[in-house]
């Protein structure tokens, strides 16, 4: 059986990354679980993903219950959606970095001062 992208249950399946997939996919019912391991298979064949899809579905038919949710809602480990969250503001931007003398092109190298351990005086 061949699945397109467009008939997953997950929108932007192609760009989860697989710490999201694992709390995603807990919002599917068997069917489309099956649907999306079918795609998973058929596509990237991801042996760690097919694991966790097959163990989830193992439960499933086994009387689990989907947890519920929106698969389509953002999440914080998925950089597509993640994106669009909260946006850094003046109270919550790092410091500005103050390169090193050696890393800044307009500020030259300075002199070494003279020490103690100066060279030995010859004889």
């Amino acid at each position: 059986m061949a699945v397109h992208h467009d008939q997953l249950p997950l929108p932007d399946y192609d760009h989860l990354p697989v710490e999201g997939l694992t709390s995603r996919i807990r919002t599917l019912d068997a069917a489309e679980l099956e649907t999306v391991l079918a795609y998973e298979r058929e596509h990237a064949d991801r042996a760690r993903v097919v694991t966790i899809m097959e163990n989830r579905l193992q439960s499933l038919r086994a009387g689990a219950q989907p947890s519920g949710g929106d698969p389509a809602a953002p999440a914080a480990d998925d950089p597509v959606h993640a994106a669009a969250g909260s946006k850094v503001s003046a109270a919550t931007q790092a410091p500005p970095v103050n390169p090193p003398s050696h890393g800044d092109p307009t500020n030259p190298a300075q002199p070494r001062g003279t020490g103690s351990a100066g060279p030995a005086p010859t004889t």
